[in-house]
């Protein structure tokens, strides 16, 4: 069951956002930014859509610099309109130098993310739910539930108590 609360005062909301519309991958067709996974006519996944001309004058090297230590300093590339998103500390996890894989793939350098020491619950799937729940918060949602056999329910689980 989905129960409604309150949507997020203005004062929470930023008027900065960058994302536009959703757009079917498959047949092109554009949606409001509601909650909609799926395109109507063909079935095909949704895409965020970006205004880049707005990103281009507004981001820089220094105001991604200036963010917060977490995922959330590339809020205007990520879909969410608020100033508060749900922060635990996701992302900024190391590069970590792989060598010998570099030199079997016959590259000069290789870096590899490591997502193990990911917040809050040392997982890669712990970014995506950082987003995806602001965004449900954003839309009034108040309970959010997953279909998952490990990391994704897991993550779920350890962010979803701070929609409200």
């Amino acid at each position: 069951m989905t129960q409604a609360i309150q949507a997020p005062t203005q004062s929470a909301v930023s008027s900065g956002a960058t994302f536009t519309a959703l757009k079917c991958k498959e047949c092109g067709t554009e949606y409001e930014l509601k909650a909609t996974h799926v395109c109507e006519f063909c079935f095909g996944p949704l895409e965020v859509t970006y205004d880049y001309s707005k990103l281009s004058q507004t981001v820089t090297r220094e105001t991604i610099q200036a963010g917060p230590n977490s995922i959330w300093r590339y809020r205007p590339f990520l879909p969410v309109e608020t100033n508060t998103p749900i922060d635990l500390g996701t992302g900024m996890t190391p590069l970590v130098q792989a060598n010998r894989l570099a030199r079997r793939l016959g590259l000069k350098r290789l870096f590899i993310k490591n997502d193990a020491v990911n917040m809050p619950t040392l997982s890669f799937k712990d970014r995506v739910v950082s987003v995806a729940l602001t965004r449900a918060r954003e839309l009034g949602f108040s309970t959010v539930s997953c279909a998952s056999t490990g990391n994704l329910a897991n993550s779920t689980a350890a962010i979803a108590p701070t929609l409200g």
